[in-house]
């Protein structure tokens, strides 16, 4: 096996506006899987996209050893293709049936080259994946989101690949369709070189190359170890911030001391000079002495507080900037027991498609449940949130909501007026709260100086959460029951983490649609529903023990 089946030699990159993404980066990815993490916007997938060839640097270098393949964020794909024609296998099956039903034209043997099992390696592989019962000649159209991301990781692995570029790969999947992924890249053999924000995913990494400040950095390990990793250092760099802190202050105080001490000095030379009579050619010697004397120490002293200030400057720049949110949110308190959402015998049609059958379909939220809503995807769980937000009623059965204290967080986030400001939203929700005090609540959701004027429109991603949890959660009244759907879809996994410590202030009850299970535990859900074939299912808590990781794959920490 290679030592470096990737290797980035001083690479750069810049957008047509002369933006920079990357300069001299230089790296190598060995055997192995590696997670390649980074907040939003940094590169990732600009990085991706530089080792499959999609992009050429403006300077340096990209090589990679044997086949490539490469999954990215967004299939460009077409709805009428077949499922064989995504996996790259249908003129193959086609030569193969002619040869089958006689045709022994020497171009159908060109086509087949050595792959005379593509069909059943085809059907092996979709099986793995959890796409056993499509057909091959299914139209793209037909499939869920979800179902055309694993159909496209098929289409990669088909090729057997020596390098496997992944770009946010379990976005859209459902929890089975995640394990099936999952279950697929541990029997995967190659560099493995992946971008996600799902950590059960991450901690199935042999190591971890973090993209920071335009370098890549290696960790050896899980997302898990990564993150202790992080932990410690910060802890180190948080203790010789202080102690720089200690060395500088003790320093200043030396230079004003020892500046104290040569006025003194030379006040009192003065007047001992002046005292002793003394001719005024030694006198005048010994008054320059004295000063050159003082202006030694002063610039001792002084070079002593400039080394300090670098010191401190080191350990601070080594500190990350640990964008965390604490909140207290007092007025979400919802009273233990207190019903909020009651729907009975529920039923509901999309177009001729019922999505729940009634008998079975009762929901009960009480104070201050923490409910997790999964199931696979289609099923209609985005349609039961908006039933209990109130914004469709069921054909039949019944449905009671409390006082209205309620917000619904949709996957597109579109809560917020988008031209208006950060500022200015939030003043809608809580037209009570003084400027000042929206100043210093906006301040704690990382909104600070220009960045409160700035229009929701122009937001990331990450930053339109925190709009958007910032507006909601200190809405005036402040909502008792949270609905959300997918919070967690596109968010880098900073924004994550703060997604998580918000819900885990709130004293509310919510109901979370997710197939992220890490996220699920994180926010302490501890009611378990599944909804499958229209009927609501109370289910265990998944377990989240630690995965197995395959042996045999290199060290590649990034040599």
């Amino acid at each position: 096996m290679p030592d470096a089946f990737v290797v980035c030699s001083n690479l750069s990159f810049s957008w047509p506006d002369d933006q920079q993404v990357f300069q001299d980066l230089s790296f190598t990815v060995g055997g192995g899987r590696t997670g390649l993490v980074a907040p939003n916007g940094a590169g990732k997938s600009t990085l991706l996209k530089l080792i499959a060839g999609e992009y050429k640097p403006n300077r340096g270098s990209v090589c990679t050893e044997g086949v490539l393949g490469y999954l990215p964020q967004s299939l460009p794909l077409v709805g009428d293709l077949t499922v064989s024609e995504v996996l790259g296998v249908a003129q193959k099956i086609k030569a193969l049936d002619a040869i089958e039903s006689g045709d022994t034209g020497e171009e159908h043997f060109t086509t087949i080259g050595d792959d005379w099992d593509i069909e059943e390696r085809t059907h092996a592989q979709l099986d793995r994946l959890g796409l056993g019962q499509i057909e091959l000649t299914r139209h793209l159209h037909s499939l869920s989101g979800g179902q055309v991301i694993s159909l496209g990781l098929a289409a990669q692995l088909l090729k057997r690949p020596d390098v496997l570029l992944l770009d946010e790969p379990t976005n859209n999947l459902d929890i089975d369709a995640r394990h099936k992924l999952y279950d697929a890249l541990e029997e995967w053999r190659g560099c493995l070189l992946l971008v996600s924000h799902d950590r059960a995913l991450l901690d199935r990494m042999d190591r971890i190359a973090e993209l920071d400040r335009g370098q890549v950095r290696f960790y050896g390990g899980n997302f898990t170890e990564y993150e202790e990793a992080v932990s410690a250092a910060r802890e180190v760099a948080e203790k010789n911030i202080r102690s720089a802190e200690q060395d500088l202050k003790r320093e200043k105080r030396e230079l004003q001391q020892a500046r104290e001490r040569a006025e003194r000095r030379a006040g009192n030379a003065a007047r001992n000079l002046k005292n002793a009579g003394l001719p005024k050619i030694f006198a005048g010697n010994m008054k320059r002495d004295a000063q050159e004397a003082a202006g030694k120490s002063h610039q001792t002293h002084s070079s002593r507080v400039s080394d300090a200030k670098d010191r401190l400057d080191d350990a601070s720049r080594a500190l990350r900037d640990e964008q965390k949110i604490t909140l207290e949110l007092p007025d979400t308190n919802l009273p233990a027991g207190r019903t909020v959402f009651l729907g009975e015998q529920m039923q509901f049609h999309y177009g001729e498609k019922a999505l729940f059958a009634g008998e079975g379909t009762d929901l009960t939220i009480r104070g201050p449940e923490r409910i997790a809503l999964t199931g696979p995807n289609g099923v209609g769980k985005s349609t039961l949130l908006r039933m209990v937000n109130g914004e469709l009623e069921p054909d039949s059965g019944s449905t009671k909501r409390a006082d209205g204290r309620v917000a619904y967080l949709s996957q597109r986030l579109d809560l917020l007026t988008l031209d208006r400001t950060v500022a200015e939203n939030l003043a809608s929700f809580a037209p009570a709260m003084p400027e000042a005090d929206r100043m210093n609540l906006l301040a704690r959701f990382l909104f600070r100086g220009p960045r409160v004027h700035l229009p929701v429109g122009v937001l990331s991603g990450g930053e339109r959460l925190r709009a958007t949890l910032a507006c909601v959660l200190y809405a005036e009244p402040a909502p008792q029951l949270l609905l959300l759907d997918e919070p967690t879809n596109n968010l880098d996994l900073v924004s994550v983490g703060q997604l998580e410590s918000a819900l885990n202030a709130f004293q509310g009850a919510f109901v979370v649609v997710s197939h992220d299970e890490r996220f699920l535990t994180e926010i302490k859900v501890d009611r378990w529903l599944r909804l499958a074939d229209g009927r609501l299912l109370q289910t265990a808590a998944p377990e989240m023990a630690a995965p197995e990781m395959a042996s045999g794959h290199q060290d590649g920490s990034g040599r």
